[in-house]
């Protein structure tokens, strides 16, 4: 009995699968296989149905009173359904204009107009005479300003004469300003004269003009303050008279004449 072998007891169960592991592979590849043909069929079959599903018919109402009733027109009239997230449109139809008729010789708009006046002129609101306003001449400007006296003054003198056909004049000159200044002496001696010279006495010369009948001598140096200056002239074919018609200094009229 000692030299034989004792026969090794078989497994079974766990430890037949345990010791065969490719059977557990085997079986979980064989159920994954079918849960994705279950998954596969299951998709195929709802998707297409769930797309080509139509769009639910608007429902249709019959007015009542209204007779025949057209079904199409009812449920265009209907407001649309308000899909989430759109703003819904305004189906109304929009108003149409009606034509005016005017009727000649009847007012057009209400019984509050008045008839125009027989004249054909009708008054503005705000006149009730009927009186349009005239119109306001402008008045006239202010006349300029008169020019400032001049502080320079002349007087006119005859220093000496030749039987009335001949003779020399003088304008004497004073400054009663405070400071020098400059002057211009215009003189309108007796028509058909002839200037022979003129000059000033103990100043620098100035610059005569004679034009237009008019001897006009402009200052060569200013008028000191207080001073004065004289100014001669020699004039010849006086025409029996020895005194100019008309003398200035600035525009102011010489004295003596």
């Amino acid at each position: 009995m000692s030299g034989m072998r004792r026969a090794q007891p078989r497994a079974h169960g766990a430890g037949a699968l345990a010791s065969s592991p490719w059977v557990v592979v085997a079986t979980g590849v064989l159920v994954m296989v079918v849960l994705l043909i279950v998954a596969l069929a299951s998709y195929r079959s709802r998707g297409p149905a769930f797309e080509a599903r139509p769009a639910d018919p608007l429902p249709t109402y019959s007015l009542p009173g209204s007779g025949a009733t057209n079904p199409a027109r009812v449920a265009a009239n209907l407001p649309e359904p308000v899909v989430p997230g759109l703003t819904p449109r305004r189906t109304d139809t929009p108003p149409v204009e009606v034509p005016v008729v005017v009727v000649p010789g009847e007012p057009s708009g209400g019984d509050d107009l008045s008839d125009p006046p027989a004249g054909g002129v009708e008054s503005p609101p705000d006149d009730p005479g009927g009186e349009q306003p005239r119109p306001t001449t402008p008045a006239p400007p202010p006349p300029p300003a008169a020019p400032p006296s001049s502080p320079v003054t002349g007087r006119f003198s005859v220093r000496d004469s030749w039987n009335n056909e001949a003779f020399i004049g003088e304008v004497l000159l004073y400054n009663r300003d405070r400071v020098s200044r400059p002057w211009t002496v215009r003189l309108v001696p007796p028509p058909g004269s002839r200037l022979v010279t003129s000059w000033v006495e103990g100043a620098p010369q100035g610059t005569p003009r004679m034009s237009g009948g008019v001897f006009t001598y402009t200052s060569g140096v200013n008028v000191g303050p207080g001073a004065s200056v004289p100014l001669r002239f020699h004039f010849e074919n006086t025409g029996g008279s020895i005194r100019p018609s008309r003398c200035t200094v600035d525009g102011v009229p010489c004295s003596g004449l």
